[in-house]
């Protein structure tokens, strides 16, 4: 068979046209698909890791909670990167942003502070007056019969009879008789009777009659509100004896009370803008006219004295006023400002996280600072920090984590180092290496079961006093706290017998003075502060006493108390730590129970 050559070409063509569709086909997805492997290898190994700052073991794929303590699990920073400072914690934008890590520029202002202040309306003391009889008797009339009633200066207010008035006018009359050839002694008996305060119109009033008056009206010397009524009818007065307290209310003080803390900010002169609960819609104003010089050791308060012109009386004593000033700290135009939460607090110490961009990402580096007065919700900056200054203000918990993981500087090791892992954090992993404060020794007593009785509300209070503060809840912490007061006050001492009695009255007495300044606390490190005290002596009465048939478990935390550990009472084994509340947990170890 004779095969032509345009046939061999049209079979070439057909041959070498397959062979380059089957390339493209197997031979460029092969590529295509060799590419991808080598981008996913990629992309597995750029994935971020995320771990805990306090269980540094825990590693994970994706953000989450730590299943050991609970809290936020942070990225895990590679440091290829060439840092500025050797000493700074790195932070991708990505990990400042799942991290809530926000920033702001250092300033200067003037440290202006509004300080809410409380008090009553008071009576003005300079407008208080006593009024008084001169003439000594019997009230045969009470004119004014009822506190707050208004009188008028030279109102007829009451009435008396007095046997040596009635004297002093016959001894008138005979003087009167011999005016001629004794002026003297007619002069002396008219002296007499201007001694009890009457005007010389009264005097020739009786003098024209020629009879003895047995009632004499008393009038009032001044106008206002009768406050007092210090007598009653047929009482028998001396001269000089209080009848009245009369207040003239057209000018009212206003007493606030003013707290230590605020005590920097208040001052002589300023002004304050106040209302009162009853008058809604109305706003007054007045100076601080007068500060006292010395805190009431009972209330720890100061009083500010301000004054106030009381138009048509609507200002009355013993209402309830609030006020605001306006305050500014003297001699302190410039003053850097940061909000609280750039501050991490330890006690003796107090951090922030100064920001550091560079070409190779954020970089953070802890500072130490002084802090100045209170202002609000931020701190004065005395010393550690220049305006500028770019600063965490949110999110410094994070950064610190992450720099405790590094082993850099941060602020529960200012020295850097090892990560702080070495106590249990709510896991059995890791074995504790913190030791517990030791335990005060404690003579126990056996007490009956009416005794054992009347201490359990105290420990069903104190345990919602915990509660709050594992809640992050102040106003519910400082209600409890309350509540436990008036507990411990309720408590029936007579239950208590020998020894006993005295170890009752010493918890007691302990007891009270760590619950004493709690009403006038503002912040949770105060009422932590004040919880501590609480626990260690709940702890003291539980060994002395041990009022619950159930176990009650001494729980720890190594890093409360500014390292130096602090302990709390719980009927639970689950450790929920109230001197860190949310931020941490579950940080604790039991380390002993009283059965």
């Amino acid at each position: 068979m004779k095969i032509n050559r345009k046939t061999i070409i049209v079979m070439l063509l057909t041959l070498v046209t397959g062979l380059l569709m089957g390339w493209l086909i197997f031979g460029g997805s092969s590529g295509q698909k060799m590419e991808e492997d080598h981008q996913h290898t990629n992309e597995i190994a750029g994935e971020t890791i995320w771990t805990c700052s306090m269980h540094p073991q825990i590693r994970q794929n994706e953000p989450g909670d730590c299943p050991i303590c609970g809290m936020d699990l942070i990225p895990l920073e590679n440091d290829d990167n060439q840092e500025l400072d050797p000493m700074a914690i790195s932070m991708s934008p990505t990990a400042m942003q799942l991290a809530s890590v926000s920033t702001a520029i250092v300033g200067t202002t003037a440290p202006v502070k509004s300080v809410r202040l409380n008090g009553k309306i008071q009576e003005d003391e300079r407008l208080v007056f006593s009024q008084t009889s001169h003439i000594p008797g019997r009230i045969e009339q009470l004119k004014v019969n009822f506190t707050g009633e208004y009188v008028r200066k030279g109102q007829v207010i009451a009435s008396l009879y007095s046997p040596e008035l009635v004297t002093a006018q016959e001894e008138l009359f005979e003087a009167q008789k011999i005016k001629a050839t004794q002026p003297a002694l007619y002069q002396s008996a008219r002296e007499k009777l201007k001694n009890w305060k009457l005007s010389e119109a009264q005097i020739e009033e009786i003098l024209e009659e020629g009879e003895t008056k047995e009632q004499f009206p008393i009038v009032a010397d001044v106008s206002g509100y009768v406050i007092s009524k210090n007598v009653n009818l047929g009482d028998y007065i001396r001269k000089g004896e209080a009848i009245y307290e009369i207040a003239d209310l057209s000018k009212v003080w206003v007493l606030f009370d003013v707290y230590e803390s605020d005590l920097a900010w208040i001052k002589k002169g300023d002004k304050v803008n106040f209302t009162v609960a009853s008058l809604p819609g109305q706003e007054f104003n007045g100076t601080i006219s007068f500060l006292d010089p010395v805190i009431d050791p009972r209330t720890r308060v100061a009083k500010a004295r301000v004054e106030a012109t009381n138009k048509g009386n609507t200002l009355k004593p013993e209402m309830f006023a609030s006020g605001v000033v306006q305050a500014a700290l003297e001699n302190k135009a410039n003053t850097l400002i940061v909000p609280k939460s750039a501050v991490m607090w330890t006690g003796e110490r107090s951090v922030v996280y100064v920001k550091t961009p560079s070409d190779n990402g954020m970089h953070f580096m802890m500072r130490e600072v002084v802090l100045g007065p209170e202002m609000g919700e931020g701190f004065i900056i005395k010393q550690g920090l220049e305006p500028g200054e770019e600063i965490a203000v949110h999110g410094t918990f994070s950064i610190d984590a992450a720099a405790q993981l590094a082993g850099k500087p941060s602020m529960m090791n200012p020295e850097g180092g090892p990560a702080m892992t070495g106590h249990n954090h709510g896991g059995s992993e890791m074995p504790s290496t913190a030791s517990p404060v030791k335990p005060k020794t404690v003579q126990s007593f056996t007490i009956d079961q009416k005794a054992k009785k009347s201490l359990r509300p105290l420990y069903t209070t104190y345990l919602d006093f915990k509660n709050a503060l594992v809640a992050d809840q102040l106003v519910e912490a400082k209600q409890y706290g309350g509540q436990l007061a008036t507990a411990i006050e309720k408590v029936d001492m007579a239950l208590f017998t020998g020894a006993a009695h005295n170890a009752w009255m010493e918890h007691s007495r302990t007891l009270k003075k760590a619950l004493e300044h709690l009403p006038h606390f503002k912040s949770m490190e105060e009422i932590r502060g004040a919880f501590q005290q609480v626990s260690e002596g709940m702890i003291n009465l539980t060994r002395s006493f041990t009022p619950f048939d159930t176990p009650l478990y001494i729980q720890h935390c190594p890093m409360a108390n500014n390292n130096k550990g602090a302990d709390w009472l719980s009927i639970n084994a689950e450790i929920k730590n109230p001197y860190f509340g949310e931020a941490m947990l579950t940080c604790g170890e039991i380390t002993d129970t009283i059965k």
